[in-house]
């Protein structure tokens, strides 16, 4: 058996950095995980939270950062990373409390610095929203359409008074955002109230049934990639009452034309209430919305006091869908408690904000995993699930199969857990990111399934389209680009 040397962990470690600037992250990680098999070195552990964070897997970078601060209470660095990753989970004051040390440690560390301010503002603005929550009225009660007068310049598509949506409408409206334009305050105050309405009317799980004849088309992830969300319907026909949608939620932040995509799904539930489906997603939310671009391009596009209107319409987004007795479909995944039914889920309290934890966390949250078992997530929200998790859930709800969205696949979905889960994500080029095959070993693929009445699923793949030169991130919060 050969004994490990010293100058194979440092082989390791130079092909770790090596891989890291390349982008090759997966690679990376492999690397710095051999590594750390040789040798517990909080250097490595800081090198290998960096990468968690450029993937995004904020727990582990909790994780590796916390153990080089065990093994070197000295190393800013690893405070610096483990207050990114408390950052972009959302927990201000635990990122504040490590960039302080960061600073205390290295006092001319202006990136630590300008963070830990911004942690600052954050925690003022969440306890500013915290008061304003308590006022018995609501943003959308104190919504006014008349308060919003259309003048003669404006030339997009128009709504009655009585806020009636045609396909007409949502038409004009399309060519509108397509040629760079937004619609009128007004209107967009006359979507939201009617969608909200109803929304309110429907169950936490929803049940659905495939109609003889009839397509039911489920789409992943769009995170405001609207160029890619009209392909999917020149691809798969525009939504109709024997062409029904499902979309699972993350419908906004990161790409650059989330106020697009959240208008079109909307006035299309409005258009086809029973016929076109939205489930909400981790970034429904207000904490997510507040630093992954949404509020601030919805501030930009209509003004800022459009935010909270969202914040309450997106609390309304039921949780799930059964369809026809036999697929469960949710954005993250399963569950802590293995006694979860679909009535339990039903009998939760949807209309808010969801916690750090629970089943309200878990099912916009979660992730599955090839070990048996439950596990802390990578992503320090939700848990990881086995294989067997999704059978005891299936049994006990008796139902066939799981589809769920929340992650990047390379070819845009992935069947696991012994083709009883699917994971479907339909934002092609995610990020604006993933378009070169060479360097990232990944196709810049989406898709969507679909089904009949039979229940086989199809699967369908397809390539981004272009879209104007608005990056991805253009409207984020400064201080998440650290991908």
């Amino acid at each position: 058996m050969a004994v490990s040397t010293p100058e194979d962990f440092d082989v390791l470690k130079s092909k770790g950095n090596a891989c890291f600037n390349e982008c090759l992250y997966s690679q990376a990680l492999s690397f710095y995980s051999d590594a750390l098999k040789l040798k517990n070195d909080p250097i490595i552990l800081c090198n290998r939270a960096l990468v968690h964070l450029k993937c995004e897997n904020f727990g582990s970078a909790l994780s590796d950062s916390s153990a080089a601060i065990a093994l070197n209470p000295q190393n800013t660095k690893a405070y610096y990373r483990r207050g990114m990753a408390y950052f972009a989970l959302t927990k201000f004051t635990l990122a504040g409390r490590d960039f302080k040390k960061s600073i205390l440690l290295s006092p001319t560390n202006h990136a630590a610095r300008s963070r830990f301010e911004e942690c600052k503002k954050n925690i003022k603005r969440l306890k500013f929203e915290a008061a304003i929550s308590n006022v018995n009225i609501r943003a959308s009660e104190r919504l006014n359409i008349d308060d919003f007068f259309v003048g003669e310049s404006y030339d997009g598509p128009c709504l009655d008074h009585d806020g009636k949506i045609t396909e007409s409408f949502i038409e004009s409206m399309v060519v509108h955002f397509k040629n760079g334009k937004q619609i009128h305050k007004r209107f967009v105050a006359q979507i939201l109230l009617r969608v909200k309405k109803i929304f309110e009317e429907l169950p936490n799980i929803c049940e659905v049934s495939i109609p003889n004849g009839s397509t039911f088309t489920i789409c992943g992830d769009i995170h405001g990639q609207f160029f890619d969300l009209c392909n999917i319907f020149e691809i798969n026909g525009k939504p109709t009452h024997d062409n029904t949608y499902l979309f699972n939620g993350d419908f906004v932040d990161r790409g650059s034309f989330s106020c697009e995509v959240i208008l079109t799904l909307f006035a299309y539930k409005c258009l086809l209430p029973k016929h076109f489906h939205l489930l909400r997603g981790n970034h429904e939310t207000n904490a997510m919305n507040a630093l992954y671009g949404f509020q601030g391009e919805l501030t930009q596009k209509y003004g800022k006091s459009f935010t909270s209107i969202f914040d309450e319409v997106f609390c309304t987004l039921p949780l799930g869908c059964v369809l026809s007795e036999q697929i469960f479909i949710m954005h993250g995944g399963l569950f802590s408690d293995s006694e979860i039914t679909i009535q339990r889920l039903n009998a939760m309290d949807r209309f808010k904000e969801p916690s750090d934890n629970g089943v309200f966390s878990e099912i916009l949250w979660s992730d599955p995993c090839d070990s048996c078992g439950k596990f802390p997530n990578k992503r320090g929200v939700g848990i990881a699930f086995g294989p067997d998790i999704t059978k005891n859930f299936l049994n006990k709800n008796g139902l066939k199969l799981v589809i769920r969205s929340h992650e990047v696949k390379d070819q845009g979905y992935e069947i696991q857990h012994g083709n009883n889960l699917i994971t479907v994500f339909s934002a092609p080029n995610y990020c604006d990111q993933m378009g070169n095959k060479v360097l990232l070993l990944r196709f810049p693929c989406g898709a969507f399934i679909r089904l009949k009445s039979d229940m086989i699923p199809e699967f369908i793949t397809f390539d981004a389209v272009s879209h104007p030169n608005i990056p991805a991130m253009f409207y984020a919060n400064p201080y998440t680009k650290i991908l």
